[in-house]
């Protein structure tokens, strides 16, 4: 191999992995601020339950909840009377049929709202608003 060769092989090795770093950076970094949050953000349902009195009635909605088909994950919040239903990746759930399965299960859903963060993200802002 040539001196010449070997240079332009060098410099396109170094190029190709600069631009695969400077990419990655690019990327991390349109995470880390958010800019792409809005089209990775999880689908959520929360509602606002009437007469959950302790952790037997939460247990029995989550309960329920949980075995629906497009369930990730449920969180129940006693004290605000709050239950959110996240789903699954690529999946949509139903309002009605979450408002049916509470009010099934003997309580009365007085609000129901989708909103765009996943349970985790809704339980700890509950948690925070309790400081």
């Amino acid at each position: 191999m040539t001196n010449q060769l070997l240079f332009q092989l060098t410099q396109e090795s170094i190029m190709k992995t600069s631009t695969t770093k400077f990419i990655a950076a690019c990327a991390g970094a349109a995470l880390a601020t958010g800019l792409f949050s809005s089209a990775f953000a999880a689908e959520s349902i929360k509602a606002t339950v009437n007469g959950m009195v302790c952790a037997f009635c939460a247990q029995g909605i989550e309960k329920r909840l949980s075995s629906m088909p497009a369930t990730q994950a449920v969180f129940v919040d006693l004290k605000k009377k709050v239950v959110a239903v996240q789903a699954k990746d690529g999946q949509t759930l139903d309002g009605k049929a979450i408002s049916h399965e509470i009010k099934e299960a003997g309580y009365d859903v007085t609000k129901l709202e989708t909103v765009q963060q996943s349970v985790a993200e809704i339980k700890s802002q509950m948690k925070a608003k309790t400081k």
